[in-house]
């Protein structure tokens, strides 16, 4: 069975593909994972082949229209649901045409997208072959799809459909608590357990154990680190990691900032007595007692996997909806917009050090996982397609 698996322009999409793909190159079927030339390392560093098919970074395609328009990021928070589906479906429909000329060459019997991969549902129809859609992480799309089909509409209508292709399968990775009550359309839904991928260095002793003090973990995940000619972007992320960082040294805590070293070094220099630099996430996780991060959905589910109660400060309205139901389960603080302060986050890091409830819902919500089924089955769903 030959598998194409289509990412979506960041690390954190190609990461939370690659157990599947891992297991399905494990079980002796041909994989290959498309994405644009700056996640292609990514891909090939967690041992998958990988072919680019675009040159355009993410960012192009956020602030770009088709037209080559610049296009404004919505400031009102329910018109960023919409607007995050239509750059989407810009990356999907630039991205098509590649798709389309690798797929005469390497003809897939399985297409599997991301999330909000959209090029693989469109691929998939063009070709008569099987349609998989994997969850990303905890967040819904359901309407974040209405922007997509807007953008789309010439795609889909040459396909002659007036919404986006269904999957055969969907591949749900969020722990059935946290579940929204719109699902995701497809003709068969999966559960499957998360497993957390990052990229990976030379592991030190301090990172495998827990301190005397609790460890507390910030990030912002791939966002300071991913080169995608968004130098605004890395530097507002870097000035998060540096606030909260000199807010957060006044706990009695042993302090990580998990981020690129080239960050990392610039952090230690400037707030002395913290860690700062790559560490991975899902060696780091298991040793600590509270993560708190910018609402990414795989740095949260890398923490559920781990048990440890978050704080989260999304940084757009898409992120505040698994983080938000997250909240709603005892496992975390959500402090979203304004509310995402120093002060703030001090405040919310106390209240989770001073109360067992977090860690205990975070704890169930680990079991959750735990009990769901792992890639292999994915693989082995998929191959009944076929």
């Amino acid at each position: 069975m030959r598998i194409l698996f289509v990412a979506a322009g960041s690390l954190a999409t190609a990461f939370a593909l690659a157990p599947v793909a891992t297991a399905a190159r494990n079980a002796g079927h041909a994989v290959i994972m498309a994405a644009n030339d700056d996640v292609v390392p990514a891909i090939t560093g967690v041992g998958l082949p990988a072919v680019s098919v675009s040159s355009q970074p993410i960012g192009h395609f956020v602030h770009t229209d088709r037209s080559g328009r610049k296009a404004e990021i919505p400031t009102v928070p329910e018109e960023q649901i919409p607007f995050t589906g239509r750059w989407f479906g810009r990356m999907a429909a630039a991205w098509l045409g590649p798709l389309s000329e690798l797929a005469r060459g390497w003809r897939p019997d399985v297409i599997v997208g991301g999330t909000m991969s959209y090029a693989a549902g469109l691929l998939a129809a063009r070709l008569g072959v099987p349609y998989v859609r994997h969850a990303w992480d905890a967040i819904e799309a359901t309407s974040i799809d209405h922007g997509a089909v807007e953008e789309l509409a010439p795609e889909l209508a040459e396909l002659g459909l007036d919404w986006l292709p269904e999957p055969e399968l969907f591949i749900d990775v969020c722990p059935p608590s946290l579940r929204p009550p719109e699902s995701h359309p497809a003709k068969r839904t999966m559960g499957m357990r998360w497993v957390p991928v990052n990229g990976q260095r030379q592991l030190e002793p301090w990172m495998l154990a827990r301190p005397e003090r609790p460890r507390l973990c910030l990030t912002t995940g791939s966002r300071v680190a991913h080169d995608v000619d968004e130098h605004d972007i890395r530097r507002r992320s870097y000035d998060f990691l540096r606030a909260q960082a000199v807010a957060l040294r006044e706990l009695d805590v042993d302090l990580v900032v998990a981020a690129p070293d080239k960050a990392g070094g610039a952090l230690q220099a400037e707030v002395p007595g913290v860690r700062a630099g790559w560490v991975p996430l899902d060696v780091l996780a298991p040793t600590c007692d509270v993560i708190v991060h910018h609402g990414g959905g795989t740095t949260s589910l890398t923490a559920m996997t781990a048990a440890v109660p978050q704080v989260a400060v999304p940084q757009g309205a898409v992120q505040n909806l698994g983080a938000q139901r997250l909240s709603r389960y005892g496992a975390a603080v959500t402090l979203f917009g304004t509310d995402g302060s120093p002060e703030a986050i001090v405040g919310a890091c106390r209240e989770i050090l001073g109360d067992s409830s977090y860690a205990d819902r975070a704890r169930a919500l680990s079991r959750e996982i735990a009990e769901l089924a792992p890639p292999s089955r994915a693989v082995h769903a998929m191959a009944e397609l076929v």
